[in-house]
């Protein structure tokens, strides 16, 4: 039995190589590789515990849930359950149907939030990418009002829509508040990115809502949220804005967070919250979307390819340049107990009128924005002195706006601004002055809208 143990048994070299290769990969995956991964997570966890403890506003339970258990808490809710019911009735279907429609729904909106995703990727890039597209400023920040509210209060972060960037840079900038949980729409439901975003604590929401059952699971999850404290981001417009201006408020998610409630829930604040570029990627796609009258966007995955392999190159060649400066404001508080009380008459679309105000006069004015108002008002070209005096008359005119005036010199600030519309082709120079090409107009009045509302009060 020795002798035939160890005879000598002759072995092709390519399988010889291949049983080490595949011995090797076994031994990694069954003990190196559980354990570097043990260590790095370990490592990873006590980072994001330590950075959780140093929140203003500490992570809710409900949001540390584990998904299958909200899955189950929501579509076992009594208010569901007869939605599920009814739903059966209407559409002539067994109940048992309807239960598995109502829980493929609640799969889809519920996500799945992961601190050591949001704190340990997602803030970082959004910092990261933040920084390398423009230069961020904070405008206004009512830092008195923030501090006040109760710290048993569900904060809401309403805000203005004006690219998809805004979703990367309120996450960073509120990043010392709390983790915010966005409603996101069908465009993040693109698998590999849709499990990255649910790990952000972000919940999917379909625009167009499918029936009334899908409504309910909806409500009564946003419903649920509310009362557990969870730290929400809400854009009352809806969608992007198609013009550059505010739009009215679209008030399905605001009215879920305000009648969902139970009646003896915890009060509700709201932070208005508005941002404002001087370059918007999208702006030829939103106006464009804007003229047809349709919210259809033509943008294709081979434009962004196109151009993030353009800043790409431009970075190795040495000639790349940020988009101008981007900022945000935060706003005095609005306490949803407050204002039920000093308004007991008042609905949910008089609240809405009230935050898209206040939001409203919280838009940052930056030198793209400022530069376009006094241009869309010329009859023709306009002289580089004439134009500075009239960017300046208009700025001081806006006593109450946050005016972002770089380095505090107002003459380089319109420089950045007509350096931005010039290197675009929107505004040319010629031997009378400034003027905007023809073609372009709409794409002025886009910007020109963004602080058109604080215009209009100066």
């Amino acid at each position: 039995m020795l002798a035939v143990m160890l005879r000598t048994i002759e072995l092709p070299l390519w399988l010889f190589v291949l049983i080490v290769l595949f011995a090797a990969v076994t031994f990694a995956s069954h003990f190196l590789f559980p354990s570097v991964r043990w260590f790095f997570r370990r490592r990873m966890e006590k980072a994001v515990a330590r950075l959780i403890k140093r929140l203003e506003r500490p992570i809710e339970p409900f949001k540390l849930a584990r998904r299958y258990d909200m899955i189950q808490r929501l579509i076992y809710d009594p208010e569901v359950s007869l939605a599920i019911s009814k739903y059966a009735k209407e559409e002539g279907i067994p109940e048992n149907v309807a239960f598995e429609r109502a829980r493929r729904y609640a799969k889809e909106i519920v996500p799945s939030f992961s601190a050591t995703a949001y704190f340990g990727i997602a803030i970082r890039a959004a910092k990261a990418l933040s920084l390398a597209l423009y230069r961020v400023r904070l405008g206004r920040y009512d830092e008195q009002g923030i501090e006040k509210i109760d710290p048993d209060a569900t904060v809401v972060f309403v805000m203005n829509h004006r690219s998809n960037m805004d979703y990367v840079l309120v996450t960073w900038l509120a990043a010392e508040r709390s983790a915010l949980s966005y409603a996101v729409g069908e465009w993040a439901q693109v698998w590999p990115l849709s499990r990255l975003i649910k790990a952000t604590g972000a919940y999917f929401i379909r625009r167009r809502a499918l029936n009334s059952l899908y409504r309910r699971v909806l409500a009564r999850y946003v419903g649920l949220a509310t009362d557990g404290g969870v730290t929400q981001a809400v854009f009352p417009e809806g969608g992007l804005s198609l013009d550059g201006s505010l739009a009215k408020p679209k008030l399905g998610l605001l009215s879920y967070i305000v009648e969902e409630r139970s009646t003896d829930a915890r009060d509700v604040v709201f932070v208005p919250v508005a941002v404002n570029y001087d370059r918007v990627f999208e702006d030829r796609i939103l106006i464009a979307a804007g003229q047809a009258g349709k919210r259809r966007f033509g943008a294709r995955i081979s434009v962004i390819a196109r151009f993030v392999f353009r800043q790409v190159w431009l970075r190795i060649i040495g000639k790349y340049h940020r988009y101008g400066y981007a900022a945000a404001s935060f706003g005095s508080p609005i306490s949803l107990k407050d204002f039920q009380t000093e308004n007991p008459e008042a609905n949910v679309d008089d609240l809405g009128a009230l935050i898209m105000e206040r939001i409203g006069e919280e838009v940052p004015v930056l030198p793209v924005p400022l530069v376009a108002q006094v241009l869309l008002r010329q009859s023709g070209p306009i002289e580089r002195a004439e134009l500075d005096r009239e960017v300046e008359k208009l700025a001081s005119n806006m006593k109450h706006a946050h005016v972002h005036v770089p380095r505090d010199d107002m003459e380089y600030g319109i420089t950045v601004g007509l350096r931005n519309l010039t290197q675009r082709g929107i505004v040319r120079e010629d031997e009378h002055g400034f003027v905007i090409v023809d073609k372009e107009k709409p794409v002025v009045e886009y910007y020109a809208g963004s602080i058109g509302q604080l215009v209009s009060k100066a």
